[in-house]
């Protein structure tokens, strides 16, 4: 069976990605609104990884949406949340089964179950969640033995999740002192680098 992953190159994605392997005929699919090419990192990483990569190209309008969402909030988790749930939406028109790296406790990007059902439900697709059942130290925990990842603050990693999108979208419309009121400092993240042999 064939299963369409979205995927940022991160850690979750990744693992989730190795996953289903055994299960599914995995491609991996990197979200991008067309704002700034940031698919590239994820296509890299993909590569490494060995599986099929594509982009899936998402209506602008999202995006700035998500944007307007994020400046009026002064926080991104809403418009993150909001990003996730048009890309998973976008996926699942064309696609039988999807799926993601949310894992048990994650705030964002993460689907209620109410919002996962309505879109298998409008789609008639199914939502895969494989790591949903997980913690965060049981994915470190895996990821140590399976994973070489890089990790920095997110402004310095190179990465292909929304928010490099949505920090470009704002920072050009309100200004780099917005970016920094908006999204936390010190905030770690990763970008996968290749499996441990």
């Amino acid at each position: 069976m064939d299963i369409f992953v979205l995927f940022s190159g991160g850690k979750d994605s990744s693992l989730s990605a190795i996953l289903l392997e055994p299960f599914f005929n995995v491609t991996l699919a990197t979200c991008n609104f067309g704002f700034v090419e940031t698919w590239k990192p994820a296509a890299k990483v993909a590569s490494e990884l060995g599986f099929p990569h594509e982009v899936l190209r998402i209506d602008d309008a999202i995006l700035e949406s998500a944007c307007e969402v994020a400046v009026s909030d002064g926080y991104p988790n809403r418009a993150i949340n909001q990003i996730h749930g048009c890309a998973l939406s976008s996926a699942a028109d064309g696609h039988a089964i999807i799926a993601d790296g949310t894992r048990r406790d994650d705030r964002v990007p993460m689907l209620d179950l109410s919002d996962a059902r309505r879109i298998e439900d409008r789609s008639g697709c199914i939502y895969v969640r494989p790591l949903l059942g997980y913690g965060r130290h049981a994915v470190d925990a895996l990821v140590n033995d399976h994973l070489e990842i890089a990790e920095d603050e997110s402004e310095e990693i190179e990465k292909s999740d929304y928010e490099v999108e949505l920090r470009s979208m704002i920072k050009e419309r309100h200004g780099a002192g917005m970016v920094h009121e908006i999204f936390p400092r010190h905030h770690l993240q990763s970008r996968v680098v290749r499996r441990k042999k």
